[in-house]
């Protein structure tokens, strides 16, 4: 796949998923990296207020709706029936950046770390079957695969870790 450079966390509802993409986030951020993100849902979700003009605007049939201020922009784009697009079109669309980090997704075939906890909804590990897990983050001795393993909370050798798997450029100030 060409483009940004793509890294993924994967795991089952509760596994420590967004917690580990923002502390990576916050980790590359810190490094001088320009970060973005890709989260996935599995359900219905709106980031509009009922009543707000733009809500208003969508309520009215509008298929994008874009909301522009002096400190941000959003733009929503109403699916109407049409299928959820494909990964690669929402890769697309992000503007240039160094990494994308995606949350979810695990079944997109791009190197992953998978992320375990003992307080997941399901605990059956995912890397056995997927070929693009290449590490393991968990909150427990994890013992069975080969894979190279960290600690969940290990933000850093995580950081690294993905840095090199990419071949991350060292970033010049």
């Amino acid at each position: 796949m060409s483009g940004p450079r793509v890294f993924g966390i994967a795991g089952w509802k509760n596994s420590g998923k967004t917690g580990l993409a923002v502390r990576l986030v916050e980790e590359f951020t810190r490094r001088g990296y320009r970060i973005s993100t890709i989260k996935h849902a599995h359900h219905d979700f709106d980031i509009d207020k009922v009543g707000a003009d733009s809500y208003r605007h969508r309520q009215a049939g509008a298929h994008e709706v874009t909301i522009v201020s002096g400190t941000r922009y959003a733009i929503m784009h109403e699916l109407r029936g049409e299928p959820e697009p494909a990964f690669e079109e929402i890769l697309a669309r992000l503007a240039p950046c160094d990494l994308v980090l995606i949350e979810g997704y695990k079944h997109e075939k791009i190197p992953k770390i998978e992320a375990r906890r003992l307080q997941a909804a399901k605990r059956e590990p995912l890397a056995p079957t997927d070929p693009y897990i290449c590490a393991i983050a968990a909150d427990h001795p994890v013992t069975d695969t080969a894979l190279p393993r960290f600690d969940l909370d290990d933000t850093l050798a995580i950081a690294d870790f993905i840095a090199t798997t990419l071949d991350l450029p060292a970033f010049q100030p």
